[in-house]
């Protein structure tokens, strides 16, 4: 048992598991990446922060991070999950489908932004080594907040999101060469030529990769078959550690990093079977110990620099932010996207990433870069990751505002045709809004489509579809779309925006059908209780479907089948409604008005 004057010992853990637990969701809460909290708290409680004062007074003692190499360790931890989670990801499939703008536009990315910010850095004096570390580290962007953000936003099907994420596909792939780099270029800095240091750290690399992979596609399988065939998932817990971890030091011994021997085993096991269950067992530890890794950045933020030279960093933020959004917005066009969707990626984009702080680091530990250049520089990464949730507003707000002035020049700025014709309106044309108009079309039912998505529409209305730009929860604009004539609206948006249509749409016509997509059965209620005709839950349909599927494949006989999940189907239905209260019965006389009327084709 530890005396009390060892407890002291536990202190630095319990201030990382008090900001997990406690200034992660308050900051969540506030609509703010929890990212950002690890970061502030990390550097106010760091050792170049209140740490300062420490030995002035025991409280402050007790309520600041003392223990900076076993937070590291721990940090340490979280960089080697984030790659083989990456590695499980990236598998070559989903690199095949994305190949054009993974390799194309995050190639040109990387290298154009790498290229510019080493010639600065030449230009104000550093080595050619350090020069090159330092441009390739901070042509690198955040993958970790930028996904949070876009997927807390339902944005990642987008231009934008898709854009985004092909980009920092390409840049993730790149901390691969880019380990390589710095080392081939620390053992080449203590005499030996730049081309044998590359050498020797490829030929060393190759080894270790090689051992990975044939050790990996030896134990792997029988490894964690046997683990899951014990049903313990405990079990299986530790040999996802073990096959991580071990993967780890083997790529240290060879002189690599252990992230990088993770990134590589997380890659076989993309292609097995095993992939989501690993998936699922370690994001919830990934995330904590990515929580830790943004601590420690946040305690490498030296605010007394900050303090100090305010305007040398404010500088450093604005050219940093500047460059990479100059270079990439073209970069986007030439690939075809979009003006709103290229400014608002390229200022996603622009600020540093997490990767940076680890190559600056790791360089300066081997003494390619001065450990004061390495204090400005990750200052002003810090601060742009710190920022990135107030540039991501500015970034949408300014896309949009581009999207509103371009309209006049591009299709969007078509409006719905003002001919009172009985339409359906299909509000959303994603994945499944095109499923939806396509079967429309082929039983020839008189439709309209609406979407804020202006390359979608863009596109879609070259190949000939009724399709309009448009927020379906204006009223003018539901007004224009023939909302007074219209037969049907059918709701496939997948954000929260599903509410504010039917409101508008229920507003305008009490009595036409709506028919709206639903996340899952509690989503489903709340939609009847706004008035919507049916509603169709995403979770409840995916399980009938699969239940049908396997009926069928089990020999039950076809009619039978379709007659009992049909039967299910509305057993679902008629319980939602009854949840939702006196919406049912309004929604039964919308049902028989139509019955009674039937539309004709």
């Amino acid at each position: 048992m530890a005396g009390p004057s060892e407890l002291i010992v536990f202190k630095d853990a319990l201030i990382v598991l008090g900001t997990a637990a406690i200034v992660a969701p308050v900051v969540h809460r506030l609509k703010v990446s929890p990212v950002v909290g690890f970061l502030l708290v990390g550097a106010i409680l760091g050792p170049n922060g209140l740490g300062r004062l420490a030995d002035q007074s025991r409280a402050i003692d007790w309520l600041t991070v003392t223990g900076e190499k076993q937070i590291a360790f721990i940090a340490d931890l979280g960089i080697v999950f984030l790659l083989f989670f990456i590695g499980l990801e990236l598998s070559p499939r989903r690199l095949l489908t994305m190949r054009r703008l993974v390799f194309g536009l995050g190639s040109l990315q990387g290298l154009l932004t790498a290229l510019a910010i080493s010639l600065g850095a030449l230009w104000l004096g550093q080595p050619a080594a350090a020069a090159l570390i330092i441009g390739a580290c901070l042509a690198l962007s955040s993958t970790a907040i930028v996904m949070e953000l876009l997927s807390g936003q339902r944005r990642m099907m987008s231009t934008t999101g898709r854009t985004s994420f092909a980009i920092l596909l390409a840049q993730d792939l790149a901390v691969v060469p880019l380990l390589f780099l710095i080392g081939a270029l620390g053992s080449a800095a203590d005499g030996a030529s730049v081309v044998q240091g590359v050498v020797v750290a490829l030929v060393e690399a190759a080894i270790a990769v090689g051992v990975i992979i044939v050790v990996g596609r030896v134990v792997l399988r029988p490894l964690l078959r046997l683990a899951a065939g014990t049903d313990n998932p405990e079990f299986f817990m530790a040999a996802t550690l073990l096959v991580a971890v071990g993967a780890g030091v083997i790529a240290a011994y060879a002189g690599l990093s252990m992230a990088l021997g993770a990134f590589v085993v997380g890659l076989l096991l993309a292609e097995t079977e095993y992939r989501r269950a690993i998936e699922a067992m370690i994001d919830p530890f990934r995330g904590l110990l990515l929580g830790v890794f943004f601590f420690s950045v946040g305690m490498s933020i030296d605010l007394g620099l900050i303090w100090r030279e305010p305007i040398l960093i404010a500088a450093g933020f604005l050219a940093l932010i500047a460059l990479k959004t100059i270079l990439l917005v073209p970069l986007c066009r030439l690939f075809g996207v979009p003006w709103p969707a290229s400014i608002e990626t390229s200022l996603l984009l622009a600020p540093g990433g997490e990767f940076a702080v680890i190559g600056i680091g790791l360089a300066v530990q081997v003494g390619l870069v001065a450990a004061n250049v390495a204090a400005g520089v990750l200052a002003v990464v810090s601060l742009t990751m710190a920022l990135l949730p107030l540039i991501a507003v500015f970034a949408r707000r300014a896309g949009q505002r581009f999207a509103r002035q371009a309209m006049a020049d591009s299709a969007t700025a078509v409006l719905p045709p003002d001919d009172h014709a009985k339409r359906a309106i299909v509000v959303g044309h994603g994945r499944v809004g095109q499923l939806v108009c396509g079967l429309l079309e082929e039983h020839a039912i008189a439709y309209i489509a609406v979407d804020s998505d202006t390359a979608l529409v863009e596109r879609w209305r070259g190949l000939g579809r009724p399709i309009y730009y448009g927020d379906a929860s204006n009223p003018l604009f539901l007004q224009r779309c023939g909302i007074d004539e219209a037969i049907g609206v059918i709701v496939t948006l997948d954000t929260t925006a599903v509410d504010d249509v039917v409101r508008a749409v229920r507003a305008r016509r009490p009595d036409v059908m709506i028919v709206a997509r639903a996340h899952d059965a509690q989503h489903a209620r709340h939609l009847y209780t706004l008035k919507v005709t049916d509603t169709v839950p995403e979770t409840i349909e995916a399980s009938l479907q699969l239940a049908e599927s396997a009926l069928v494949g089990l020999g039950v006989p076809m009619g039978r089948v379709i007659a009992s999940i049909h039967e299910r189907r509305e057993t679902v239905r008629s319980e939602l409604q009854a949840a939702a209260g006196s919406a049912a019965s309004i929604t039964e006389q919308i049902r028989q008005a139509r019955r009674d009327h039937p539309i004709k084709p």
